[in-house]
This record gives structure tokens, C-alpha cells and sequence, in this order.
């Protein structure tokens, strides 16, 4: 298991934790695989109650992907496809876990980061934390797995509203579009997940993920077929896409062409 996920246990309540804090918990291939397999093998295990995901540091959630990654793991469609089935199977993970899941976010939440908290269950977060999608300002698109977690969570209008500005946006602006369940004082965002954890945990278990069940089946669910599942990372065959990530690692202003 990747050693930048980290779990801890306090009764029947576990914390996991992205754990890169020098680089603002930026998510890259082993975070991705370490964080699948863990919250898998948390789910099978009856004697937990709530799960907390948070990142290390205190200074983000996650902000995004490793953009440094990208030559070697994501240079086109073919390998990003491969890449984004191990993300969809992460973010599926997290989204099907059988214990609620709280997010604790402090400091930047965007980009990869945002959608594995769109996935959670509940989230908290602090008055400084800022949200955002910026990936329009790489040439990507987000996959139709983690859209559909950021659609049923905001709905159609501020959906777009993320993906098609690309701003970064305070956390009040966050509680307004529905994005999180409750705003504190940065240095109560512990406290307040904890206890939130704590409520959930001391409700009756087998009703927590059947309520979670229930809510699954009566979430509209569109079946996407193959071909147009493959679209989903037609991007990374543009020039925009390289652009984009060349102006990311050089610190310009990226130029695209639609092309």
C-alpha cells in the first residue's frame, strides 16, 4: 500500500489520509492506487462505522493531479485510458463505500481533489478552503465517472458553471452552490468533521448503509456505452491538451487553438 495513504482507528470510527503534504497532497498514480485499495478493504469490514478522509498538512485537501505526472502516465488517449479506468475505480470506491464518509477539508480543494470529496458522503470544510475544477485551462475534461458524482451532487447548472469557468471559489461560495454541508472557523474544521463522525457512527450501522443503498438505487444513473466512454479522454490527443500542460509546468498563460 502507498505510503501516502495513511489510515488511523479510533474506535469504529477511521481516518485515511493523502499523505504529500510537500506538494499540497497532488494526487499521482500510487495516491490513486493506495487510496482504491484501502477504502475497499475498509468497506468489507463490519466493525467500522464512518470513514473521515482528510490531507496532510493542513494547508489542502488535495490540490488536484500531479501535472509533472502527465508526460510519463498521461501523454495520450490510449494511456489516459488506462489511467482514468484506475481513477474511475477509486472514485467508485469511495462513492460505493458500504460506512458513511465525511471529507475534512482544509486549505485547496480542487481539481481531483474535488471530485474524491464530491464522492464522499458529507463534507467540512474551513473558511479559507477554496474549491475549483481549472482543468479547461489544461485542455481536459473531466471523465463521465467523476461528472456524475459532481452532478448529483450540485446539479446540471453549477455542474457547468465549475467545469465551464474554471474559477477557483471561497468556501462560502461553495456552501451556497451545495458543494459542502457546513463552513467553520478554520480551526474548528477538525473538531466539527470529528463530531460529525461521532453522530454517525452512534446511529444504528446496518440502517447507515442501507440508507446509502436506497439512495443509490433512486439516483438517476445514465448508461454510457463504450464508444462514448472512450471520448472521455479524446483530449489528450490535442495540442490544447499539451499546451495547456506545457503552460501549467512553465507558469504561462496557455494559448489554445481548438485543436
Amino acid at each position: 500500500m502507498s505510503e501516502c495513504i495513511l489510515t488511523a482507528r479510533d474506535g469504529d470510527i477511521v481516518t485515511i489520509t493523502l499523505n504529500r503534504p510537500d506538494k499540497l497532497n497532488a494526487l499521482n498514480r500510487g495516491m490513486w492506487e493506495g487510496l482504491g485499495e484501502t477504502i475497499r478493504l475498509l468497506s468489507a469490514n463490519d466493525s467500522l462505522r464512518c470513514i473521515v478522509l482528510r490531507g496532510a498538512g493542513g494547508k489542502a485537501f488535495a490540490a488536484g493531479a500531479d501535472i509533472a505526472e502527465f508526460a510519463t502516465e498521461r501523454a495520450n488517449a490510449r494511456q489516459a485510458k488506462h489511467y482514468g479506468d484506475l481513477i474511475h475505480a477509486t472514485m467508485q470506491a469511495v462513492a460505493q463505500c458500504r460506512h458513511p464518509t465525511v471529507a475534512l477539508i482544509e486549505g485547496a480543494c480542487v481539481g481531483g481533489g474535488l471530485e474524491i470529496a464530491a464522492m464522499c458522503d458529507m463534507r467540512v470544510c474551513g473558511t479559507s478552503s477554496r474549491f475549483g475544477v481549472p482543468i479547461n485551462k489544461l485542455g481536459l475534461t473531466m471523465g463521465y465517472g467523476e461528472l456524475a458524482g459532481l452532478l448529483s451532487l450540485v446539479g446540471r447548472a453549477v455542474a457547468l458553471e465549475i467545469l465551464l469557468e474554471g474559477r477557483v471559489f471561497t468556501a462560502d461560495e461553495a456552501y451556497r452552490k451545495g458543494l459542502v454541508n457546513q463552513v467553520v472557523a478554520d480551526d474548528q474544521v477538525e473538531t466539527e468533521a470529528y463530531a460529525l463522525a461521532r453522530r454517525i457512527a452512534n446511529g444504528a450501522p446496518l440502517v447507515a448503509r442501507w440508507h446509502k443503498q436506497f439512495i443509490e438505487r433512486l439516483t438517476v444513473r445514465t448508461d454510457i456505452s463504450p464508444e462514448e466512454w472512450d471520448i472521455g479522454f479524446a483530449c489528450f490527443d490535442t495540442d490544447d491538451y499539451r499546451t495547456g500542460v506545457k503552460a501549467f509546468l512553465d507558469k504561462t498563460k496557455p494559448k489554445f487553438e481548438g485543436r
